[in-house]
């Protein structure tokens, strides 16, 4: 089976590495050829690295099962679509849109968001049944989970389907109502903003608040590290997006967050966030 994704990103080129790694035929594209080469080598680095703890992946053979491309036309007989683009709700519309009027009957077209609603985005298409939700965590060829988001429309079909994708690249499922951050991330962005305000007003360094959590609260990481991980200004754009949403007080954005976005503070992939990465 056959299937696309659009946006090379992060998350784009970590969600086509793990398809690819399952046998699948995967068309990576997007509209920066740069950001595609890029996008290569770190799934080549990636599977170097897990070459050297499992014998059985073979590095050169399933970086050949994607096709790096800027062209959407290789996305037209695609079984399933992903799109990990830009969380922004004017450039999906107009992606999905797209996709709708390219891509065959049969394609599941389905998002990555992690903050905007699914229903309105399948408001572009006319295919709102077979449109959903696919909410894939950082770094996807680690992280287990995919959130499964389906509207009104969506049918139990599509659902199913996209519930057999997840399973059989090796990972686990919920299936969440078509809410602001769904599950996860509405549990999670409010306690790593949480932890940032705590470093704002003095309560504790940014060490600290990690060290209480995983030792206190027996987390992995802390949140700040995570943070991070996941990069401020995708923080700052999804606690926006929930307070924005909501109005409720509790999903106010730390002062410290905006301005450190401000200052290109990004966390792990500008070097330096609440910590300093070489």
């Amino acid at each position: 089976m056959k299937i696309g994704v659009v946006g090379s990103g992060i998350m784009g080129n970590g969600i086509a590495q793990v398809f690819a790694t399952s046998g699948y035929e995967v068309v990576l594209v997007d509209v920066n050829k740069d950001v595609l080469t890029k996008a290569k080598q770190i799934i080549s680095k990636n599977l170097e690295k897990l070459a050297q703890k499992k014998t059985e992946i073979q590095v050169d053979e399933i970086v050949n099962r994607v096709a790096f491309t800027t062209d959407k036309n290789h996305l037209k007989n695609a079984d399933l679509v992903i799109e990990a683009i830009i969380e922004n709700i004017e450039i999906k519309l107009a992606l999905f849109k797209e996709l709708d009027e390219l891509c065959e009957q049969k394609t599941i077209l389905a998002s990555n968001t992690s903050s905007l609603l699914i229903s309105e985005i399948a408001s572009a298409t006319n295919r709102r049944d077979r449109v959903c939700g696919l909410h894939f965590f950082n770094p996807v060829p680690l992280m287990n989970l995919v959130e499964i988001t389906g509207t009104e429309e969506t049918s139990n079909k599509t659902l199913e389907k996209a519930e057999e994708f997840v399973s059989s690249i090796n990972k686990e499922s919920i299936r969440v109502n078509d809410t602001p951050l769904f599950v996860v991330n509405r549990l999670l962005v409010p306690l790593i903003c949480e932890a940032i305000s705590l470093v704002d007003e003095g309560t504790a360094s940014p060490e600290d608040v990690d060290k209480g959590m995983m030792l206190g609260a027996n987390h992995p990481i802390g949140p700040l590290r995570l943070a991070d991980m996941i990069g401020l200004d995708t923080m700052l754009h999804i606690q926006e997006a929930l307070y924005i949403k909501t109005q409720d007080s509790k999903y106010r954005v730390p002062e410290l967050l905006r301005k450190m976005v401000a200052a290109g503070e990004l966390g792990r992939k500008s070097g330096k966030g609440f910590y300093l990465y070489s």
